[in-house]
């Protein structure tokens, strides 16, 4: 094993200079706003500020340098080893068996230069979410010398690579992908995909940072003035943001899922997007513990559905925690694409529904909050206060629907949970990857003869709960017998032998 040390491109000091600075950007812009425009009148006042901001990002180009210039790396002994720091030398050893994962990203500043980011996860992750080890910028063919280094060390072949040569080959051609997202398909996963609320909440936090120096009185007059023109004029305006909003939207979805594609390549999935900065995600098959077929009310309407998974360990460092497997494809195509990944679920289960007298736990709770609720809104803002009353025909219609949607099926090795929120959620799991099984019974519950049973698998650093609602207790005992073979329940024994 070649014990090399290899340095990052670079590239890698621009890049760690503008990460800093993304950082950064936001104090920056305070300091400048309250600080850069003072007395103009005041010339060297004006240029000693000015001057501070330019030592400040002369500081951290530098500090990028020297990050790259201390960035060693090697492998010895089946590890992969890391030495770095600004000011304090450090080293990290990564046990090649260790590492479940490379997920690869290609920046606006890697294409030109045909170069990766890799990142290194190993199992369990970091509490913190951040990969284990990041590759700042190196070749392609680099990246491919340590998936190589990886595979040598968990096969304990013989070295592929001998002291002194170089690897020179290309990264192999990849397979043909199972998965293409069509351009029609990426734009209804960006017209539905919820992003006009994610534009709205990080316009909040960005305005949040200038809260002292927003006049607000001023602009609350300016928006009574505005109303006073009409109402239409004001439904035109708060259209017309909506409509810019939801634009914004669709183009950031359309840019980050762009060319998303799923690949099958040594016992891993391997799933590339984007358009300005391309990601290579690999999630090793041993590592998937659920799937997740998730429906929105307007997406089952239409027959769409987005497929998750649950994966163990990682760091997780995506925006959204959850790995979207499939982000929007047509309910009819997703079971030929998950037989080819997944080839031992049932993927076409036959669900036992709740019982009809577990109807009530599924809307009453929802009725003491709304009908106290209801009544001061009716007090307080009769008669338009009427309107509150909707709430209860609602909240039960909810509830029924819930109702229609809960159910489980299981076989000898795995269990599919369903049941709904507003979503109609499908989990599939396998036995040997539950973590827990819990039977709940509240006092109402047990009156009732039935209870709630909650399956917790490993998902990320934590683990993700499934709830099947209000089962009758029988099937809730059954199912702790399938999870707990050697302890059958006596009820399940005496119903066997009444049969």
């Amino acid at each position: 094993m070649s014990k090399e040390k290899y340095k990052l491109h670079p590239i890698s000091a621009l890049i760690n200079f503008v990460k800093v600075l993304k950082e950064m950007i936001l104090p920056l812009i305070v300091l400048l706003v309250v600080n850069g425009f003072g007395d103009d009148s005041n010339f060297w006042s004006g240029l000693f500020t000015y001057g501070i901001y330019a030592i400040v990002l002369l500081f951290m180009l530098v500090s990028g340098i020297i990050k790259w210039k201390r960035f060693r790396y090697w492998f010895e002994d089946g590890e992969l080893r890391i030495e770095y720091g600004l000011f304090v030398k450090k080293k990290r050893y990564i046990p090649f068996d260790r590492i479940q994962s490379l997920n690869y990203t290609e920046g606006i500043f890697h294409r030109p230069f045909g170069l990766v980011k890799v990142k290194v996860e190993t199992a369990g992750g970091g509490p913190t979410k951040e990969a284990d080890a990041e590759l700042t910028a190196i070749s392609k063919e680099a990246a491919e010398q340590i998936k190589k280094e990886i595979m040598l060390a968990k096969s304990q072949d013989t070295p592929i690579l001998e002291e002194g040569i170089e690897i020179t080959e290309t990264m192999k051609e990849e397979k043909k992908p199972i998965f293409r997202m069509s351009t029609k398909e990426l734009l209804v996963l960006a017209s539905t995909s919820g992003g006009v609320g994610v534009f709205f909440s990080g316009l909040a936090v960005f305005a949040s940072q200038f809260s002292e120096l927003i006049p607000y009185e001023r602009i609350y007059n300016e928006i009574m003035i505005f109303i006073k023109f009409g109402v239409l004029m004001v439904a035109l305006v708060v259209f017309s943001v909506l409509l810019v909003a939801w634009a914004v939207s669709v183009l950031l979805t359309f840019i980050n899922y762009y060319d998303f594609t799923i690949r099958i390549e040594d016992e891993e999935i391997i799933i590339t997007r984007g358009l300005l900065e391309k990601k290579k995600i690999t999630i090793p098959l041993t590592r998937i513990q659920g799937i997740r077929l998730v429906e929105n009310p307007l997406r089952q309407l239409t027959g769409y559905a987005t497929v998750t998974v649950d994966s163990a360990g990682g760091s997780m460092a995506e925006k959204d925690e959850t790995i979207r497997l499939l982000p929007l494809i047509k309910k009819t195509e997703i079971n030929p694409i998950l037989e080819e990944i997944f080839p031992e679920f049932q993927l076409q289960p036959s669900f036992q529904r709740v019982p009809n007298k577990s109807r009530k736990f599924f809307y009453r709770l929802d009725l003491l909050w709304i009908i106290p609720i209801a009544a001061a809104v009716i007090y307080f803002f009769y008669p338009y206060g009427l309107l509150s009353l909707l709430l209860i025909p609602a909240s039960f219609g909810l509830g029924v629907w819930q109702k229609k949607t809960a159910g489980f099926y299981i076989e000898e090795t795995q269990l599919v949970a369903q049941y709904r929120l507003f979503s109609r959620v499908t989990v599939w799991m396998e036995k040997r990857r539950i973590q827990s099984m819990t039977a709940r019974t509240t006092y109402f519950q047990k009156k009732s003869d039935v209870a709630s049973i909650v399956v917790t698998i490993k998902s990320g650093v934590g683990g993700a709960e499934t709830v099947i609602p209000h089962i009758e207790k029988v099937d809730s005992e059954k199912l702790l017998s399938w999870y707990e073979p050697t302890r059958k329940s006596k009820t399940i024994i005496e119903k066997e032998q009444s049969e």
